[in-house]
């Protein structure tokens, strides 16, 4: 959904919806949950009832989780005021294979999202100035064009088949906006196809989309947080949390690829490629880069960024709270992140206890009196984040000290972390 920015950047924010009224994006959907038992080890913090809550030390079963094949339709919806003119087939492209190869590397090859388009329009029964999107959407509104998206489509979709619905609308009727591309999670599931649809993608881009939204919204559906920071007024830098080093914080980022401690959230990372720094350190550790993936492309060479075996230590962590945690990454120039602006060790704060849209992850900028990459970047404060080779960085107000050794032939990072008052050696 779009900004009141010069410069484009993220367009989303994630809804609670029930038929008769909706919750706020960073509220929590108030239907008990069900917790599949998830990570064991001692630094993944605990799942609470924020909002797409950070913790990970169990799974919340009312989202799929994307550790396996994942079925999506997109369902293309056309309106009385408007002629289409694109077809289902440019705007399936304008989505797939991108979406998919996203998370295809963000995964490591452990998830597939397998797109099903339907090749034809589906007319709504009223105008589309009738559903008055956009961005806050009325709720009556909103569930009125649930309705009817799902009642012209049923009979021709077999939605018990699909783990995740796109609702896809004419970009070029008068009353779709941009701005209202979401994803809607359903207090009460929709009924179809003897299946419970619990959320829905609603998909007003333009024709051609801003990149990657997609890939965000899905994001969603999988139990990430919206990262960035919407000002009250609507005015001001949306980027400031994150920067330009999660999707789920902007889908403009030069280095999108989901942080580590998501991809350990999703079933992506072992427990054992993550560290868990104990107190009593200092620990010294080889850190590969984030998006190094098991295998070595053809076109790396040892000692370059891309060299990897993407099994490697990807995650190191030192717990400061019941509810919150420090996290250690190597961002290098590979997978999602060939366009980053700086290599190095990132540092961020999580918490648990956040809900989505208020801050749950926090990169810390190990370079505060510095900005970079003017450019590209959607927030140049952060995009120079990363602590270097050669360098050493005190995160403020943890006493914990990160420095970065220097690159190993494959790629690698090696680092010390020594957490508060111990002796850096």
């Amino acid at each position: 959904m779009p900004r009141p920015l010069p410069r484009p950047r993220l367009r989303s924010t994630a809804a609670v919806f029930t038929v008769l009224s909706a919750v706020a994006a960073t509220s929590f959907i108030t239907a008990p949950s069900i917790a599949e038992p998830f990570a064991a080890s001692p630094c993944a913090l605990n799942r609470t009832d924020a909002h797409h809550s950070e913790g990970l030390d169990t799974w919340n079963a009312a989202y799929p989780k994307p550790t396996r094949a994942l079925d999506a339709v997109m369902v293309f919806l056309s309106f009385p005021d408007a002629a289409p003119r694109t077809t289902p087939a440019e705007l399936t492209a304008d989505h797939f294979p991108a979406t998919s190869d996203f998370f295809a590397r963000a995964s490591y090859g452990r998830f597939t999202l397998r797109a099903h388009p339907q090749r034809r329009w589906i007319r709504m029964p009223r105008p589309s100035t009738a559903y008055a999107m956009q961005r806050d959407w009325n709720p009556a509104h909103r569930a009125a064009y649930l309705r009817d998206a799902l009642s012209v489509s049923d009979g021709r979709v077999d939605f018990s088949r699909y783990d995740v619905v796109y609702f896809v609308a004419d970009p070029d009727a008068p009353g779709v906006d941009s701005d209202a591309t979401k994803v809607v999670n359903l207090d009460t599931p929709l009924r179809a196809d003897g299946t419970d649809i619990r959320r829905v993608v609603t998909v007003f881009e333009r024709h051609p989309p801003d990149r990657l939204v997609l890939a965000h919204e899905t994001g969603h559906v999988f139990d990430l947080p919206d990262l960035y920071h919407r000002p009250v007024d609507g005015r001001g830098d949306w980027d400031t949390h994150v920067g330009d080093w999660d999707l789920m914080g902007s889908q403009f980022g030069l280095a999108p690829d989901l942080f580590a401690w998501h991809k350990w959230k999703l079933g992506w990372l072992d427990d054992r490629q993550v560290v868990c720094v104990p107190g009593t350190g200092p620990a010294r550790l080889t850190l590969e880069s984030l998006g190094a993936a098991p295998g070595t492309p053809a076109t790396a060479t040892a000692g370059s960024p891309a060299f990897g075996t993407g099994r490697g230590t990807k995650l190191a962590v030192v717990r400061t709270g019941p509810d919150s945690a420090l996290a250690f990454e190597a961002r290098g120039a590979v997978g999602n992140d060939t366009s980053t602006c700086r290599q190095g060790v990132l540092v961020y704060r999580v918490r648990s206890d956040a809900p989505s849209g208020t801050g749950p992850v926090r990169v810390v900028d190990a370079h505060p009196g510095s900005e970079s990459c003017w450019r590209g970047s959607v927030y140049p404060p952060l995009a120079d984040a990363p602590v270097e080779p050669g360098e050493s960085f005190t995160v403020p107000g943890e006493r914990v000290t990160v420095k970065v050794e220097d690159r190993t032939p494959t790629g690698a990072w090696t680092v010390r972390i020594t957490p508060a008052d111990q002796p850096e050696v």
